[in-house]
């Protein structure tokens, strides 16, 4: 791969990056899992350049990328498949009950997930997304007409599902993990970064996300050094799709909504993984939300 390859490959990422993971977001479920596949595809789009020659169409190519990844990860997380065959969706006569302008970009991520892959894909492409049919079939790698037939069902399924009387489900964490995450928290409120620190775990990882990556106790705990120069923000303890994260609220803008979450892995005593969304507030998008606490 020649440097200009390397820096056009860059500079496509960059741009296009809200939209993958947008779209890896509604296909897991997660803001912080859509994140990871972000990351796995991008890897795998630099590995796979040099050897795909001339890509006519590169939105089209980093989309399938990203949604095989999707799929790879669905299948690691449910041990079977989760793409209907291409054959089935051609037998099932579908009908035309929407037009191509119907919305679906405010639906949470949980209620993507209740869609099967193939429509909560096409659902996604289209209808938050904006890709033509045939844009869907080149990136599912299914004909248009499965495509149309999965879009069609799909979203003939969430318009069911906003029927539905609304199921408030509280999110939970046990006793332990909500201990472990309000001393975080409280410990980041305090700006006691040597409290912070010790937290963590020693191989513990950091993503802030679309700017860095790092590995190693040492190396992440110079990363709080940003936020303790700042006065702009103020944390409270919170749940996002079903995880411990720490929310953000940016003091000159709103102490009632963040700003953004920082994700959090805590394994036993320790913080594993830390997924900061700074610089991606676009995540932000869709995810289920609950304060803990107050700011």
């Amino acid at each position: 791969m020649t440097d200009h390859e390397r820096d056009e490959l860059e500079r496509l990422l960059g741009e296009l990056r809200p939209k993958l993971h947008r779209y890896s977001a509604r296909m897991s479920g997660s803001a912080v899992d859509g994140e990871d596949i972000v990351q796995d595809a991008m890897v795998k789009a630099f590995i796979a350049l040099p050897n795909v020659g001339v890509v006519d169409n590169p939105e089209g190519w980093l989309f399938r990328i990203v949604h095989n990844t999707a799929l790879d990860f669905l299948r690691r997380r449910a041990r079977g498949p989760v793409l209907q065959s291409e054959e089935a969706l051609d037998t099932i006569a579908a009908t035309d009950s929407f037009d191509d302008g119907y919305e679906v970009a405010t639906a949470s991520l949980r209620t993507f997930m209740r869609l099967p892959a193939l429509q909560r894909s096409a659902v996604i492409l289209k209808d938050v997304l904006g890709h033509s049919l045939a844009e869907i079939a080149s990136i599912t790698g299914v004909s248009e007409a499965a495509a149309k037939s999965a879009l069609q069902r799909g979203r003939a399924r969430l318009r069911d599902f906003a029927r539905e009387p609304e199921d408030l489900v509280l999110p939970m964490l046990s006793e332990p993990m909500r201990t472990r995450l309000t001393a975080y928290v409280d410990s980041f409120r305090a700006g006691d970064f040597d409290a912070v620190r010790a937290m963590l775990a020693d191989d513990v990882t950091l993503d802030l996300v679309a700017r860095l990556r790092v590995q190693g106790k040492r190396e992440v705990g110079e990363y709080y050094g940003r936020y303790a120069a700042s006065e702009r923000w103020t944390f409270a303890a919170g749940v996002v799709d079903g995880r411990p994260a720490m929310l953000v609220y940016d003091r000159q803008v709103s102490l009632e909504t963040p700003a953004y979450f920082v994700g959090l892995a805590i394994e036993r005593d320790r913080v594993i993984a830390i997924h900061d969304f700074l610089l991606a507030r676009y995540a932000m998008e869709g995810i289920a939300l609950y304060a803990l606490d107050r700011p």
